[in-house]
């Protein structure tokens, strides 16, 4: 049985977003991909919408949208994206922070180096859960 990630960010708009996509792009062979937030926009970031299908051919638009934690099932991992808040509790039998900085509201580089920061984790978290 897959184990079901969650990526966590305040607002579920950009960077949890991005994760998301990236984790069912990267690693559905081993986890499922969610996402989810303590407060919601009204639509994923367009920045962000834009750069995935200019990078990887992802419209995120497609099959996701902003959610609330309810909104999502129960899950083995928990990753925050470094929102320097503190996140409710979640259950789950492994959590990390990852660091990223919002690069809402900055330029295109910003956002490729949080994406390619992302990528990277992603392949990371891949490589050990598949052992797990």
């Amino acid at each position: 049985m897959l184990k079901k990630v969650a990526f966590i960010c305040v607002h579920n708009s950009c960077r949890s977003q991005i994760a998301e996509a990236l984790g069912k792009h990267l690693a559905s062979d081993v986890f499922e991909s969610y996402s989810a937030g303590t407060e919601l926009k009204d639509r994923i970031n367009p920045d962000a919408v834009r750069l995935m299908k200019k990078i990887y051919g992802i419209d995120m638009e497609q099959n996701q949208r902003p959610k609330l934690l309810a909104d999502i099932p129960p899950v083995d991992v928990v990753i925050t994206m470094g929102c320097n808040v503190q996140c409710p509790y979640l259950p789950c039998t492994h959590r990390e922070d990852w660091g990223l900085d919002d690069p809402t509201g900055k330029p295109d580089e910003e956002f490729e180096k949080v994406i390619s920061n992302i990528e990277i984790k992603l392949r990371e978290l891949k490589d050990r859960l598949f052992f797990l």
